[in-house]
């Protein structure tokens, strides 16, 4: 068989290498590990949401031509929210596949897989990247793309909506503070039930709480090595679990290092949608989180193509139940 032949076997088509990307050992994000985003596919490029007295709710799939849900007369809007197309590829040139050809064997199906696994790990990894700071941007109601200042989706200004803040004193009782802000969230949420809550901080806002006075003599009563370890991942203090957030890609900062975000743990608020891909073989099917798929130069045979993408489409659908929270002066 010849060599870049292979690639045009069964072990490489679409269903093979989608499948294959989807069971590459997961390495989320600290958003994606807490599990805080429900994930649905969708059958559509885009998702309906209502918006009602300042909360947002999706609206479900009927039948063309049947009769549509019906709303009673409370003022109700709706949004039309597409979901982001995400690509990118890696080639496996023909010097490559030379170089792990078997000896004396024109089978090398399983050698150039393992290849072509290399790339899809590395693909995938940076579609779980920026997955998890589309999540991120959820939470702050802005979903910017991957250069850090131009908008997807500004919930606040979509839904007309505006953002809940907390200024925090760090000189005062954090303790009834840290109440204050989850009593803004519960407002927000009304009858949802609410598990915990939890902070993410950036560096300078972390590092500033957990000087303070009042957390340090805390930590001292939580646990005797509290104080003499790395508590980055997130110590309890008011009712909130505040965690020092570590999210950067280049020059991208998933929060802002001045700010927390206050989130309630255990609500449905938080939902990642998954768009089917633009490939025949996806039309009308359930998305999934990642596609792959190869293509081929046919005209001089020296280099494959590893496709892969995601269409996802991450909301927070109560903005203003997360609180951001700054530093007092």
């Amino acid at each position: 068989m010849p060599m870049l032949d292979v690639f045009k076997t069964d072990a490489f088509s679409v269903v093979s290498l989608t499948d294959a990307i989807l069971k590459r050992p997961y390495r989320p994000g600290r958003i994606g590990s807490l599990g805080l985003f429900r994930e649905r596919g969708i059958t559509t490029t885009s998702a309906v949401v209502e918006q009602k007295d300042g909360q947002l709710s999706l609206i479900a799939t009927s039948p063309r031509g049947g009769p549509a849900s019906a709303i009673g007369g409370t003022s109700r809007t709706a949004r039309i929210f597409k979901a982001s197309h995400l690509e990118r590829e890696a080639k496996v040139m023909a010097d490559e596949v030379q170089g792990v050809r078997a000896f004396g064997s024109e089978n090398s199906t399983q050698a150039v897989q393992d290849l072509v696994n290399e790339r899809l790990t590395d693909l995938r990894a940076m579609h779980e990247a920026t997955l998890e700071y589309h999540r991120a941007g959820a939470i702050k109601g802005l979903i910017l793309d991957s250069n850090g200042s131009t908008p997807i989706y500004n919930l606040f200004t979509e839904f007309g909506i505006r953002q809940q803040s907390f200024e925090l004193d760090l000189a005062d009782d954090i303790r009834n503070q840290s109440v204050a802000i989850q009593r803004l969230s519960e407002d927000e949420l009304g009858a949802d039930a609410v598990t915990g809550y939890r902070a993410f901080c950036g560096d300078t806002f972390f590092d500033a709480l957990l000087e303070a006075d009042a957390v340090q003599e805390s930590l001292k009563y939580q646990a005797s090595t509290l104080l003499r370890d790395d508590v980055r991942s997130g110590f309890q203090y008011g009712g909130i679990t505040w965690e020092n957030y570590r999210g950067r890609v280049g020059q991208v900062d998933f929060f802002p290092t001045g700010e927390a975000y206050v989130v309630p743990i255990g609500t449905s608020i938080f939902a990642t949608y998954f768009a089917p891909a633009d490939f025949m073989e996806a039309v009308n099917t359930l998305g999934l989180p990642l596609y792959a798929k190869m293509f081929f130069d046919d005209d001089l045979g020296r280099w494959a193509a590893v496709h892969t993408q995601s269409n996802p489409l991450a909301l927070c659908l109560r903005p203003r139940a997360v609180i951001q929270v700054t530093l007092g002066t």
